[in-house]
């Protein structure tokens, strides 16, 4: 697991160029032997390091640390100067739990309309239903924004596959094409998995709530760091393809990031109803035989028909059609 000191030393090697143990144990005031342990903790989180005798340590291949000022450079060339939308405040931090749970907690003494916090390290990063979630270090993309609606539960219950369509929409500005919709919350790429959202709200029924929506995105996974995930995954790395430029993380968080202030202020108006049929073109399953495994273990099966008003997902066998709010959905076997 990687430390705030790891990152520290990371950043200092983000240069590329050899830096000496010697040289490396000052900046951090830790000894040598420390500065190794902690350089070997990398390793396993994704990163390729270099030790030459007399020359030290250098990083084979640097990644673009996240960087707060150049997060907001970019937003300001992206969202749109609309009264409805706030400007974001964007912190960035090495090292959290988690970034969702981090903006709950200061929800309850502030308002986090707007605030947008991101972490190059998760340790108690999360997906639907307490899921962990991995991560490579320097290549994802994990964070968090807040946001404060005047309506309650109800109305917000289309709200994660709105904010499903918004990340897909700012891929796609980006040139990364292909990513598709897996109901409720998966982002998929040629159905590996590529990233996951997760909606969670505080507030009363009827309104007003405040909403934190978290966003994990594979940027560049390791073949080691791919092995130790439970489902098969990509990343956004192979949506771009060989040759194709670096993906630049920090203008691609800024790009989501307006994307999704964009569609929080409309969804505020107008509900989920505009974005259910640009959410079912973006679908990877749908119109296709699937089996719905739900919540008690139960399974259903049937055709993708869509999603109604609420975000509800739709299932229909013959002439019937059925609608869920939760499950674990997948392609049926020999359709």
């Amino acid at each position: 697991m990687l430390t705030p000191l790891g990152f520290t030393l990371l950043r200092q090697l983000a240069d590329g160029a050899y830096h000496s143990g010697e040289d490396l144990a000052a900046t951090v005031g830790l000894t040598r032997a420390r500065v190794s342990q902690l350089l070997k903790q990398a390793e396993t989180s994704g990163l390729s390091l270099e030790r030459v005798r007399g020359r030290g340590y250098r990083l084979l291949a640097t990644p673009d640390f996240l960087d707060a000022g150049a997060v907001r450079a970019a937003l300001r060339t992206l969202v749109p100067k609309s009264a409805a939308i706030p400007l974001l405040e964007v912190e960035v931090l090495d090292q959290i739990g988690s970034t969702s749970t981090e903006l709950l907690k200061r929800a309850q003494r502030k308002d986090i309309h707007g605030d947008l916090l991101a972490a190059e390290w998760q340790t108690a990063g999360r997906g639907r239903r307490g899921r962990s979630w991995h991560a490579a270090a320097g290549g994802s993309l994990t964070f968090s924004l807040g946001w404060r609606f005047e309506q309650g539960a109800g109305f917000l219950a289309g709200l994660s596959l709105a904010v499903g369509v918004a990340v897909v929409k700012a891929l796609e500005a980006e040139g990364l094409e292909g990513v598709e919709l897996k109901w409720p919350n998966d982002l998929v790429y040629r159905h590996l998995k590529i990233g996951g959202l997760l909606v969670e709200l505080n507030g009363d029924a009827l309104g007003p709530s405040t909403v934190v929506v978290g966003v994990g995105l594979n940027v560049r996974l390791p073949v080691a760091i791919k092995r130790n995930i439970e489902q098969p995954v990509s990343d956004l790395a192979s949506v771009a393809g060989r040759g194709a430029a670096p993906i630049d993380r920090n203008h691609l968080l800024a790009r989501l990031a307006a994307s999704l202030a964009v569609t929080l202020a409309a969804y505020a108006d107008s509900g989920f109803p505009p974005f259910a049929v640009e959410w079912q073109r973006r679908h990877a399953y749908q119109g296709k035989p699937v089996k719905l495994v739900l919540p008690d273990g139960a399974s259903v099966k049937g055709t993708v028909a869509g999603v109604d008003s609420t975000g509800a997902l739709v299932l229909a066998d013959g002439p019937r059609r059925a609608r869920f709010l939760s499950g674990e959905i997948s392609l049926r076997r020999g359709a």
